[in-house]
């Protein structure tokens, strides 16, 4: 299984590249079910492959004028602040058992794969609509909306290890009424400074087997650069159709097994 988690790594940068978003559902799977490692540190893990990555995503999307480096920040600022608070003192603090009801056993496990599992079924929704594009319903830039968002998702992304394009890429366009290849460009570089800083909170909690995580980050940035060639000759609209169901079929899938029956 290991061999196939290796093969797999590299589809975790191709769709980084190829949306700006959806890395952590590739790769939080991919270490729980394929390397077997337990939530809690695949969660962290993730952070930091999915991190790396998007920055060397984002490199060439600087470089075409794609990432609003001002926005990144405004968002990525509050977001920096709770992912860290959530993955240095939240995050170890959920008991492994929270409950236990007639023989329903509510684990920390379940918790945190459940509402990754929860997010990956919302994420899938708007991809299977199909629709082309996100339009702003104000042009005024709306910077405490901004803020405000960027700490929601910092919590969010610090409690599950997941890095939230699919919710940071919608907000940008309409909050800020940028266009949606640049909100795309600038969600990978607010992706990666929320997963690398939630990723110090882990850091200083645990010991990391830092030759894994090279490696799978080495095949995910291969995986990054050939995502962003793509981009700009594959229609985006059927791709996130197909990713779209695949992300349904895969939350519900964490969901069912997950479930302490």
């Amino acid at each position: 299984m290991e061999y196939f988690g290796y093969l797999a790594s590299i589809f975790i940068g191709l769709l980084l590249g190829l949306l700006g978003g959806g890395g952590s559902i590739l790769s939080i799977p991919i270490l729980v079910y394929l390397f077997k490692i337990d939530a809690v540190t695949a969660s962290a893990y993730s952070l930091f492959i999915v991190g790396t990555t998007s920055f060397a995503g984002a490199i060439p999307k600087y470089s075409d004028h794609l990432v609003n480096i001002k926005t990144g920040f405004l968002f990525g600022i509050p977001s920096i602040i709770t992912i860290f608070i959530t993955r240095k003192f939240i995050v170890p603090s959920i008991p492994n058992v929270l409950f236990e009801v007639d023989g329903f056993i509510f684990t920390k496990r379940f918790l945190l794969l459940g509402i990754f599992a929860l997010l990956m079924v919302l994420a899938s929704i708007p991809m299977i609509r199909g629709r082309r594009d996100i339009h702003p319903g104000r042009k005024k830039y709306q910077a405490l909306w901004v803020i405000l968002e960027g700490a929601i998702i910092g919590f969010l992304t610090g409690l599950v290890g997941a890095g939230g394009g699919f919710l940071i890429i919608p907000a940008l366009v309409l909050l800020t009424g940028l266009p949606m290849k640049t909100a795309s460009g600038t969600s990978l570089f607010i992706i990666a400074i929320n997963s690398l800083s939630g990723f110090m909170g882990d850091v200083l909690n645990s010991t990391m087997d830092w030759k894994f995580l090279i490696t799978i980050t080495a095949i995910a940035i291969v995986g990054v650069h050939f995502g962003n060639i793509l981009s700009r000759k594959i229609p985006g609209i059927k791709l996130k159709i197909a990713f779209g169901w695949f992300t349904l079929a895969m939350g519900c899938w964490i969901l069912i097994r997950e479930t302490p029956l």
